[in-house]
């Protein structure tokens, strides 16, 4: 019969039937047992017997200082010494071999000793499945430093390592649900009958889960493992955002598209690691692989929120900004309203925001540098992105603008973070400024004045130079000033209407386009161009068809007047005849009696008889009267 172990108290015991005659204190527990079974298995406690033999009466009593594993493990390896059966895991595989390494229980003390023992079970078992891997990572995080001498975490890391890049049906999970049974080919058997069904092929994200209930040493050396046998950048991020979004609170709402159900492929309870969340996320932004995406933006924009609520290092903050500024692109305009959570006065931190517009432009000006096309910013590779990123500071911009906190410096430092080339348009700062106008209505004249002049308004559209003009915000200088490029605007719009007819009036397409240029895509700001041109242009054509109109009008009433001038004449002759008709110098001479001498009113009356007919007077005074009528209505 096998003895047993009992214990009392803080002392554990042997019923072996003889006097205890060693005592061992382990973390403050004594066991009080045997020197001969002790001796020959355990080649330390053996040499530090024979180095005091002779100096000890009675019990002898001895400390082992930092035992791996503790009491427990001790008790383990006196019970293998004792004959007691041991029985190995995953979880106590790599503390047991720690254990024995200290006792030097190797096979020179005793065949086949537990050293030995543990060892095979290590190579045979645990490196051969993914499950017991991780666990036995998780069991060794007590003895970390001696697993880590004795080789033990790198084997373990490895092997999960090459599990991770290779088809998972090699190793025999998650197929170890179906034991045995499974033919060579990979078919599910059914009694000895091979049933022709395969094992559903797991997605590139099945061991996220797994490996995130690792404490954060584990992980991150996991994580450089994996990334030097080659493992794809993609696969490290989301493995990173998802250990990340277990155990940093809110962080999973800035994880758009990301699968809430979390996927695992060992079909055991593990326990989350305990995790300083701040320790994580400088260890998370340490290993974060350079990616550009939507998602990794959004994550990103995320983790610095943590990031700043957490109180991180500078340097970690930093290195989240930049990482951050060299996709700005793919950011979203709610990602990057970030609340201030410092004691400063304002809603937003838009130094923060700042800072990272600086980097964009830095990391967009250095990429711009190595471009043949750099001369030509309008048609450079970073044009493309240079637009997005103005579109989304234009807005940023009029969100924090009703700050009523926000002062203006603060306002134009983030207007011109990006250069004059990236806005084709100032619409969004336009809109932006009189936000904070109306925000702001005790803003003194000359500030506001200052604050203008980040706005060019010749690049302003027209429905945003129609409310400038109207707007009663801005300064009266301001006004003018918009009016002023309005008028402008409008008289080169007049100048080329006429070649926007002739373009319009060809059959082909327009002749001052080269053929070597026809058929080609138009750039997005030679297109705002266009449409900013055609938008006067339709102005000149609405003020060319009233021009038209209204000298279709004069025409008609010049031609009235000239018909009622007509009948007036008629009627003033007709009048005369009669008048002469009825009078006595007519009668008489009817009557054949002799002229009269005439008076000087008669001879002015013949004058006038003998000359033009009363016809003929009035059209000769026709055309000064009707240019008098038409010098009236030309005012018109």
């Amino acid at each position: 019969m096998a003895p047993a172990f009992y214990r009392e108290g803080n002392d554990w015991f042997c019923n072996t039937g003889l006097p205890s005659d060693i005592t061992i204190t382990v973390d403050g527990v004594n066991f009080n047992l045997h020197k001969f079974p002790l001796i020959s298995k355990c080649g330390k406690i053996a040499k530090i017997i024979e180095e005091t033999q002779g100096t000890h009466e009675g019990t002898y009593t001895m400390t082992l200082e930092g035992f791996p594993g503790g009491p427990d493990m001790f008790l383990v390896a006196a019970k293998f010494c004792y004959g007691i059966r041991v029985d190995f895991n995953a979880r106590n595989i790599v503390t047991v071999n720690c254990a024995t390494d200290y006792l030097e229980m190797t096979n020179e003390y005793g065949e086949d000793n537990l050293l030995s023992r543990s060892e095979d079970f290590f190579h045979k078992h645990v490196l051969q499945n993914w499950k017991d891997c991780i666990l036995a990572l998780q069991g060794s995080e007590s003895v970390i430093t001696r697993a880590e001498e004795l080789q033990f975490i790198n084997k373990c890391l490895n092997a999960v390592s090459m599990m991770v890049c290779t088809d998972p049906s090699l190793f025999g999970w998650p197929m170890m649900m179906y034991g045995s049974l499974q033919s060579p080919g990979g078919s599910i058997l059914w009694n000895g009958i091979n049933t022709g069904a395969k094992i559903r092929s797991l997605e590139s994200d099945w061991w996220f889960e797994d490996i995130s209930y690792l404490n954060v040493y584990l992980f991150e050396r996991l994580i450089r493992t994996m990334e030097a046998r080659g493992i794809r950048p993609e696969n490290l991020a989301g493995a990173i955002m998802h250990y990340a979004k277990k155990y940093l609170p809110g962080l999973g709402r800035w994880q758009s598209g990301q699968s809430t159900k979390a996927r695992t492929v060992a079909s055991f309870s593990l326990t989350p690691a305990s995790i300083d969340q701040r320790v994580l996320l400088e260890k998370i932004v340490k290993l974060l692989p350079e990616k550009k995406g939507k998602s990794y933006c959004r994550f990103l924009l995320g983790l610095l929120r943590v990031a700043l609520i957490l109180g991180v290092n500078d340097s970690c903050q930093d290195s989240l900004e930049r990482k951050i500024g060299k996709q700005l692109e793919f950011a979203t305009l709610d990602a990057l309203l970030i609340p201030s959570y410092s004691d400063s006065d304002n809603l937003y931190n838009t130094e923060c925001v700042e800072r990272i517009i600086d980097h964009f432009t830095s990391s967009e000006s250095s990429a711009t540098s190595f471009s043949p096309l750099s001369f030509n910013l309008d048609t450079s590779p970073s044009s493309g992105p240079l637009k997005i990123v103005a579109k989304l500071v234009d807005g940023y911009i009029a969100e924090v603008a009703s700050d009523v906190n926000l002062k203006p410096g603060k306002l134009r430092a983030l207007a011109e973070a990006l250069p004059e080339s990236s806005r084709s348009l100032h619409d969004g700062l336009y809109r932006a400024v009189d936000i904070y106008f109306k925000a702001h209505p005790w803003l003194p004249e000359k500030e506001k004045e200052q604050l203008c002049c980040i706005i060019d308004f010749r690049k302003l559209s027209i429905d945003a130079c129609a409310h400038a003009s109207q707007n009663e915000r801005l300064p009266l200088r301001v006004i003018l000033q918009v009016l002023f490029f309005e008028q402008l605007q409008l008289r080169t719009a007049l100048a080329g209407c006429l070649d926007v007819f002739e373009a319009e009036s060809a059959p082909a397409r327009p002749t001052n386009i080269p053929n070597d240029m026809a058929g080609q895509i138009i750039p997005n700001d030679m297109a705002g161009q266009i449409i900013q041109r055609d938008g006067w242009v339709s102005v000149v054509r609405e003020n060319h068809v009233l021009k038209v109109d209204m000298e279709n009008m004069r025409s008609k009433v010049g031609e009235l007047e000239e018909e009622f001038n007509k009948i007036k004449q008629e009627m003033r002759r007709v009048s005369k005849s009669h008048s002469s008709l009825s009078s006595p110098r007519f009668v008489a001479q009817r009557m054949g009696c002799k002229g009269l001498p005439q008076s000087s009113e008669a001879q002015s009356e013949n004058v006038e008889s003998t000359g033009p007919t009363p016809r003929a007077s009035v059209e000769q005074a026709q055309p000064s009267h009707h240019s008098r009528h038409r010098k009236t209505f030309s005012l018109f």
